[in-house]
């Protein structure tokens, strides 16, 4: 977790993202920082741009021009990835947000991590992974929208099958419908908890809950707890049988402890 004196450009492709996802996107951007540079790219005079045109005063953001010169061909990943070296060259900002599914931006996140900044991304579950794997931080478009039923699915641990929940007198539409889910529902791989923790430990019984937290991120920039059902990492390790989350207060708030049980 940064300070709020973190500047962060938000740059949005806004052929590849989700206009009613921005006040969330808003909301985990400033979890590491403070979106100074927000922008919008895409041919605004073409319909599918009209969902984000509520938005953009709401939010301050800047829409972008970008005409598609040729029919079929996306020009939003050119312009953006010209305005975001431009911003990098500038030194007026700490990081980068990049809020796209699309490879196309894998060579850009690298670039900018070249440079020693920041950079997250934000996009769907099918964002490639090469693109993932080139932030620092990647945040699933899924994990921001509301709490739904679908949210609420516990997950799926690689040893451990998830029990029938369905109450009796359900219809058979819903418990098909939660059969689907279940079997979209990501797997918790424990092994890379267990890594992290050992990364984290330097030989140290407890350790802070976001020291693993950083080192679970390290070893893959798409950990989020809320992928498996958990707002956050703390609850996650209270259902793991291996773990013991400790309660440590420090001038008024919580910094959890974790260690082996």
């Amino acid at each position: 977790m940064r300070d709020n004196k973190f500047n962060i450009a938000v740059l949005i492709d806004g052929d590849n993202a989700q206009a009613k996802l921005i006040k969330e996107i808003l909301e985990e951007v400033s979890k590491y920082g403070k979106a100074t540079i927000r922008r919008i790219y895409g041919d605004w005079t073409t319909p599918q741009m009209n969902s984000w045109k509520e938005m953009i005063n709401l939010h301050s953001f800047n829409p972008i021009q970008k005409f598609s010169y040729t029919t079929g061909k996306n020009s939003t990943d050119s312009s953006l990835i010209i305005d975001a070296m431009d911003i990098l060259h500038s030194d007026s900002v700490d990081g980068f947000c990049i809020v796209s599914s699309d490879s196309d931006y894998t060579g850009l996140a690298k670039r900018i991590r070249e440079e020693g900044l920041f950079v997250m991304g934000i996009g769907r579950r099918i964002t490639p992974k090469a693109f993932v794997q080139s932030c620092e931080i990647f945040t699933f478009a899924e994990n921001l929208g509301p709490d739904t039923e679908e949210d609420k699915t516990p997950f799926r641990k690689s040893d451990k099958t998830p029990s029938n929940t369905s109450k009796q007198g359900n219809t058979r539409s819903e418990d098909s419908k939660k059969e689907e889910i279940l079997k979209e529902a990501p797997t918790l791989d424990l092994n890379l908890i267990d890594k992290a923790f050992e990364i984290s430990s330097d030989e140290e019984e407890e350790i802070h809950i976001a020291k693993i937290g950083s080192s679970l991120r390290k070893i893959d920039p798409s950990f989020d707890p809320r992928s498996y059902g958990f707002r956050n990492l703390t609850e996650l390790f209270r259902s793991l049988k291996k773990y013991q989350v400790m309660k440590n207060e420090v001038n008024g708030l919580n910094y959890p402890l974790v260690k082996l049980k």
